[in-house]
């Protein structure tokens, strides 16, 4: 085959430090747009970025050169300072790790609705359910003294 076809698409989930209700709905967008730009910056196509005040998602496209600990480790360490300078958040900081689950072309639009509509559907569902339920969905084992 003379050329590379790549459909490479992550649903990237994690929150603040110790879940602190850090993002307020007031200015949120503009920090989700910043880590747009940073995604872009780095090559990759932020197809929609959401979450509420304590978490964020992000649809993102990456290329087969990027490595997903890279990108994440760039846009949490501009991110957070953007936070500090821009926000005047000195305590902000994002947890340590992140979830990461592939998502296939035809799951694309599925993704992207459930991204906007988090707001929604955090009033009936905490973050902590939410992401149990992604490992769950997905098979990843995990022990529940090292999720939070």
């Amino acid at each position: 085959m003379p050329s590379t076809h790549l459909s490479l698409h992550y649903h990237v989930i994690f929150s603040t430090k110790d879940r602190v209700a850090h993002l307020h709905k007031d200015w949120r967008s503009r920090l989700h747009a910043y880590m747009g730009g940073l995604i872009k910056d780095l090559g990759g196509v932020p197809e929609i970025i959401g979450g509420i005040e304590d978490h964020v998602h992000l649809l993102i496209g990456l290329r087969a050169t990027h490595r997903l600990a890279d990108v994440l480790r760039e846009v949490k360490s501009a991110s957070s300072k953007w936070m500090h300078e821009e926000m005047h958040k000195s305590l902000f900081s994002w947890q340590d790790g992140y979830g990461a689950f592939t998502v296939s072309a035809s799951q694309l639009k599925a993704v992207k609705e459930y991204i906007a509509k988090q707001e929604e559907h955090h009033h009936k569902q905490s973050f902590q359910e939410e992401y149990r339920q992604f490992l769950d969905q997905s098979g990843i084992e995990y022990d529940e003294r090292y999720l939070w």
